[in-house]
């Protein structure tokens, strides 16, 4: 798995309109925050969400790093799959990793929710802590925002969770297609370049090629393309071809043989490979979720359920 250094990517996701209708769309049905963090961020980005008893913690120095060893653990342990901790107040926090194919950009948070319902013996485990990071706490004031908290069922934490993954594989694919557009300052022979590769990335496309009809060297040609788009144009052309191979899987007439030469790869192998690189799936598994998920919202776990556009 790999990082990505920069922080435009994740910020132009956080931005995006995607996000910002299924942040709210989340919130309001859950009661609950999302946040969409950068890989420096989720470390050291404070997460109340709204819970008072989080917001009495972040007051005082000792009890807020505290939470940030927390969050500092959850970051590195959440870089492949979703993960869920627990702090010493029961209160869990969890990340879901947004991996364009094996390339980490970002992260979904949500959390500071009960999974138990509590009590006053609950809570007096969680008093001798407070007093510890605290001598002068007011454990009057804290047990009040302690059973302020939300409170879900650990079925309903585990299904909201499912639900920030399936999300986060939108984000990724958005993710990938900012790859491709990221061309805000492009020089005029990359700009030319791009629209070049659109039309004819299904068939071969030797750069020189490329370098030549917009009037360039090869060398300087490659030298620009990867300090404009941050991709190399290999990479650039392969993560193309994988968006509309994407698309093509969604309708079940075509072979995955038959849309691997469709997008311009020269054998099935080498579009596998390159597949699994860039989604993080092989094409069958890539069509295989995209089949069990699309169905109909009216089916028992519907609302869990509802078809991913690709």
């Amino acid at each position: 798995m790999t990082t990505l250094p920069d922080a435009t990517l994740s910020s132009a996701l956080s931005n995006s309109v995607m996000f910002r209708t299924y942040q709210e769309a989340f919130e309001r049905a859950t009661g609950l925050s999302l946040d969409l963090l950068g890989l420096d961020e989720i470390a050291t980005e404070r997460s109340e969400s709204g819970n008072p008893f989080c917001a009495l913690m972040n007051r005082t120095d000792r009890a807020c790093e505290t939470c940030h060893v927390l969050q500092r653990k959850l970051a590195e342990e959440s870089k492949v799959q979703p993960k869920t901790l627990k702090c010493f107040a029961g209160l869990c926090e969890t990340a879901v990793p947004v991996l364009v194919g094996e390339t980490l950009i970002a992260f979904l948070r949500t959390g500071k929710v009960l999974v138990e319902t509590p009590n006053h013996s609950q809570f007096t485990k969680i008093a001798e802590e407070l007093r510890r990071l605290d001598a002068n706490a007011d454990l009057k004031t804290f047990e009040e925002a302690y059973y302020k908290s939300r409170v879900l069922t650990a079925e309903q934490y585990e299904a909201m969770v499912r639900l920030l993954s399936i999300f986060s594989t939108d984000l990724a694919a958005c993710g990938n297609q900012l790859m491709l557009r990221r061309s805000a300052q492009d020089d005029l022979p990359i700009i030319r370049a791009k629209l070049i590769i659109a039309d004819t990335f299904r068939g071969e496309l030797p750069l020189r090629d490329i370098a030549k009809r917009v009037g360039v060297s090869t060398t300087y040609f490659s030298m620009l393309f990867k300090r404009t788009t941050g991709l190399n144009f290999i990479d650039y052309v392969a993560r193309l071809r994988v968006e509309e191979a994407k698309n093509l899987l969604q309708n079940p007439k075509y072979r995955i043989r038959e849309v691997a030469y469709a997008v311009g790869f020269q054998s099935l192998s080498q579009f596998n490979r390159t597949f699994r690189r860039v989604c993080g799936a092989s094409p069958r598994a890539y069509r295989l979720t995209l089949n069990s998920l699309n169905v109909s919202v009216s089916s028992p776990s519907g609302m869990w359920n509802a078809a991913i556009p690709a």
